[in-house]
């Protein structure tokens, strides 16, 4: 029966993004669905940006092992990015009417900002998606009884989520969005009253937890922990801002309004949600202590599943494995058809201007399709954990695209000379330190977005002897330069 239900949920899966498809008439559609989906979609594409694998498998697994501790990058961080997205980001950005992030670089400093910050977010993905592919591999492995293996089952997953990102595009996205956060929320919102019952009730969960030390939360008063925990945070806190994914479902509102207070409703219910796969997670260590000890010992990611396959009845097993597909599936979607866009707009596109939009849409449907075999071949080759791909996965965007996002849009002094070398800077203090001081009391990405921040003050002040000063406030001056520029290309 659970087998069953899996394929056929997949089956539902395709149909709707398949469906969503026939709303595709132009480019604008396939990235940004037309700019017309209302409140709720929204924030269920928002939240959905973050729960993915990494919520329900990784983040859980990590507690087990580190406590509250362990988790300043997600689901802290990862939190504090949409937060600070709707307040300070959505706004300013709706309102430019952009196709991708990399446009922003492009009209706000020129094309080579456009092209290396681009490249920096492409970059990024690498981990990101490749954690969903590879928690896809773990599912199919589990649920077969190792009859997939997890590389043939990564290679399953990755094909479904092609197939329905690919011809749909940022409407299947949203669609599947929503009917994945609905399963989600339900599913695991069950599993969390069977599974805490279980235990002996939330208090006893709670009370057990806190008694092995696993709620600290805040940093030792040294300068040491006091620095990691904000690097932990900034991190994907800073990291993720730029990136083309978020800025995509904001981007989708059919208004300004709707881009703000969806991205605010979707960081909030995130921050709020992720609790709950570590309160069923811990659970069994009161559950099946046996079973933590085991799998702490070869897969931590393997416990919450393996807790529910052997511990709760074939209803409870199709509602988790229905809430976990659906959260890897959501975010893979997403994150599958971001850095596509973005290097085919903003990398791709400069080198045939005069292509036509119908020609365009199907280039990006192209490279969908390289970038799913890329990220497929990277996950099956890789020893790193779920967490650890998506920890490390932007510490890129931090040291060279967050500054120049952050200060263009708020500095008017801010110049393409000193973008230029807050990029070159920040991109060499982090590398440098990563080789040299990889284990300093500053992580490395986090100097390299001190020292890109130093070098944009200084580019932007000093003498602009490398480039053109560029002039004026993106989000006061530039909709109109954008609404020519893009007619043009």
């Amino acid at each position: 029966m659970l087998v069953g239900f899996v394929i056929a949920y997949l089956l539902l899966s395709i149909g709707v993004g398949l469906y969503a498809a026939t709303h595709v008439k132009n480019t604008s559609d396939y990235v940004a669905a037309g700019r017309h989906l209302p409140l709720y979609i929204v924030t269920a594409t928002v939240f959905a940006t973050w729960f993915g694998a990494e919520t329900v498998l990784g983040i859980s697994a990590t507690f087990l092992d580190e406590g509250l501790r362990g988790l300043w990058s997600d689901p802290f961080g990862a939190s504090l990015c949409l937060i600070l997205v709707g307040l300070f980001f959505a706004r300013p950005l709706y309102r430019l009417n952009l196709l991708t992030l990399g446009d922003y670089y492009r009209m706000r400093y020129g094309r080579t900002v456009e092209v290396l910050c681009s490249s920096a977010i492409v970059i990024s993905y690498l981990g990101w998606v490749a954690a969903q592919i590879t928690a896809l591999g773990l599912v199919f492995n589990i649920l077969s009884d190792g009859s997939i293996s997890n590389e043939t089952g990564m290679l399953i997953g990755a094909g479904i989520v092609l197939v329905y990102t690919l011809f749909g595009g940022m409407w299947s996205v949203a669609l599947t969005d929503f009917m994945q956060m609905t399963i989600i929320i339900i599913g695991l919102f069950y599993i969390a009253w069977l599974i805490g019952d279980m235990a002996g009730g939330v208090g006893t969960v709670i009370s057990h937890a806190n008694a092995a030390g696993k709620l600290n939360f805040l940093p030792a008063f040294d300068a040491k922990d006091m620095i990691a925990f904000l690097a932990g945070i900034l991190t994907m806190g800073f990291g993720s801002i730029p990136q083309q994914d978020v800025f995509q479902r904001l981007n989708s509102a059919r208004d300004e309004k709707t881009a703000v207070r969806g991205t605010l409703l979707g960081g909030s219910g995130y921050f709020v949600f992720a609790f709950v796969p570590l309160f069923i997670a811990y659970s069994a260590t009161l559950i099946d202590p046996a079973l933590v000890a085991q799998y702490q010992e070869s897969d931590s990611q393997q416990i919450l599943p393996q807790l529910i396959l052997q511990h709760t009845p074939i209803f409870a097993q199709v509602m988790f494995f229905g809430a976990l597909l659906s959260a890897i599936m959501s975010t893979a979607s997403g994150t599958l058809l971001a850095p596509s866009v973005t290097f085919s707009e903003n990398i791709l596109r400069g080198t045939f201007p005069r292509m036509s939009d119908h020609k365009f849409l199907w280039l990006t449907r192209g490279v969908v399709v390289v970038f799913a075999l890329l990220i497929t071949w990277y996950a099956t080759h890789t020893d790193e954990s779920i967490h650890g791909m998506v920890e490390n996965a932007y510490k890129v965007t931090l040291a060279t695209a967050f500054v120049p996002l952050a200060f263009g849009l708020y500095w008017k002094r801010a110049t393409t000379q000193g973008a230029l070398a807050s990029i070159f800077i920040g991109l060499v203090t982090w590398v440098l330190l990563e080789i040299v001081a990889a284990e300093a009391d500053v992580p490395p990405h986090f100097a390299g977005m001190l020292a890109g921040i130093a070098a944009m003050l200084a580019g932007s002040l000093l003498p602009q002897t490398l480039v053109k000063p560029t002039h004026g406030h993106v989000a006061e001056h530039l909709h109109t330069t954008h609404s020519t520029t893009h007619a043009g290309r």
